[in-house]
């Protein structure tokens, strides 16, 4: 079984059954829109699917491929886990497990930018991992958060062909672009739509629901210096802290785009002592 199902269906460019503010503060680490969406998402996948949950199968969820740095699928897939499992608990069940495919490269290119095409070439260049015998026989349901080309669908049926997994697959999305005479860049319509400039993301960061995800890190390691002093000085020092952590875990001090601002992080710990 491979199936698809997306919660909302975009047909034009100017109208849309969903917030493109909230979507955008969510692709900026606000989870409080990650819990939401997940909900909505959940609700909407019962309406319509659940007899696939009506299986002795176990269920594994997987959001998008990352490296170290979850991306913002990863917190929709949290919460759509915490919605399943409660719906499984009341059904007497077994809870879901939550798996990941690990990729080892990173990119700066900004993605929603992209065709299909030159996203297809973008992370065919990359290499993934995923631990095919754990997945064998199981449910294992997919979860993004915007599916606009189909590359990262395209990408993941071709690992499982590739590891020759043999499951039941279900790809869920907030999000589907239906109209394919819209240009994908479509896709940074609904990133930038209320976070495009470095104040919002100083107001982002501000949010008490607010986490790191690989969409804020690359966009502020690639500030130029003086948007990126202007960040540090309205955000608290311990986030700095850890995003020098987090650019780390991602290999991002090996990109030569973000060496000017990984070393000034650098700096700042050595000078309080770290």
């Amino acid at each position: 079984m491979n199936k698809r199902y997306s919660l909302h269906h975009i047909h034009s460019a100017d109208e849309f059954t969903f917030s493109p503010a909230e979507y955008s503060y969510f692709k900026y680490g606000d989870k409080s829109y990650a819990e939401k969406f997940a909900k909505e998402l959940f609700d909407g996948f019962i309406s319509s699917h659940e007899d696939l949950l009506k299986t002795d199968l176990e269920i594994v969820v997987l959001p998008s491929p990352y490296m170290a740095i979850p991306t913002a699928s990863n917190f929709l897939c949290f919460f759509f886990k915490k919605q399943l499992d409660f719906y499984l608990f009341q059904k007497g069940r077994k809870s879901s497990i939550l798996s990941k495919i690990n990729r080892n490269h990173t990119y700066i290119t900004d993605y929603g930018n992209l065709s299909f095409e030159d996203r297809k070439n973008l992370i065919a260049n990359d290499t993934y991992y995923i631990d095919k015998d754990f997945l064998r026989g199981k449910l294992c349901i997919f979860i993004d958060d915007i599916k606009i080309t189909g590359s990262h669908e395209y990408t993941v049926n071709r690992i499982l062909n590739e590891y020759n997994v043999e499951a039941d697959f279900m790809f869920l999305y907030y999000a589907e672009l239906m109209n394919f005479d819209l240009d994908p860049k479509i896709e940074n319509f609904f990133n930038y739509y209320a976070v495009n400039n470095v104040e919002h993301i100083a107001e982002v960061m501000r949010k008490p629901n607010f986490e790191f995800n690989t969409r804020i890190v690359k966009y502020i390691l690639g500030l130029d210096s003086s948007n990126f002093d202007y960040l540090t000085s309205k955000v608290k020092r311990e986030q700095m802290d850890l995003l020098l952590e987090l650019a780390i875990s991602n290999n991002y001090h090996l990109i030569k785009e973000y060496e000017n601002n990984i070393n000034t992080l650098t700096q700042t710990e050595l000078y309080y002592g770290y």
